[in-house]
């Protein structure tokens, strides 16, 4: 498994990577992320939270979405099956933003209601339960679902969801 570190502004608080496009690469940005928010001091039920919704975003996009394509043939060719982008950024305001960008769906990602014995399709609601906002933004080829969460502690704000 291949998992590039993305470079980000210098100063910045924020933490980037580009994985393969597969299940595999879950666990990888799960650890990460766990080891860079403890580096910071972040209360450990805010980092249970956020890798829980980390680990919901990403799995849909590695499931649901094709993964991102590049014009550099090289990019490409580090994961066979193409590459997602996962990153989070500390803001000013207290918020942790987490963000999975992949190549888009047919659908666009959007809370399901699962009858009780299905095997799946709750993730975009525990992930509206967790987070304080969470939303879809598209951009030419891309598609980036992303959750805000208070780094504090505090109690999450019902998981409103938006799209730019």
């Amino acid at each position: 498994m291949v998992a590039r570190a993305v470079p980000v502004q210098a100063g910045s608080t924020s933490s980037a990577m580009a994985v393969p496009h597969g299940p595999a690469s879950v666990s990888t940005a799960r650890r990460r992320l766990r080891s860079d928010l403890g580096d910071r001091s972040i209360p450990e039920a805010v980092i249970d939270d956020a890798v829980l919704i980390l680990s919901e975003l990403l799995s849909n996009s590695c499931r649901h979405a094709r993964p991102l394509e590049y014009d550099d043939a090289a990019v490409g060719q580090e994961a066979e099956g193409g590459t997602v982008l996962v990153g989070w950024q500390m803001r000013g305001d207290g918020l942790l933003t987490l963000e999975v960008t992949d190549g888009g769906a047919a659908t666009r990602p959007v809370p399901a209601s699962p009858s009780v014995t299905a095997h799946g399709g709750r993730g975009l609601s525990i992930v509206g339960k967790l987070a304080r906002d969470w939303g879809v933004r598209h951009a030419p080829g891309q598609v980036t679902v992303w959750a805000q969460l208070p780094a504090s502690g505090q109690v999450a704000g019902g998981g409103r969801r938006r799209s730019a």
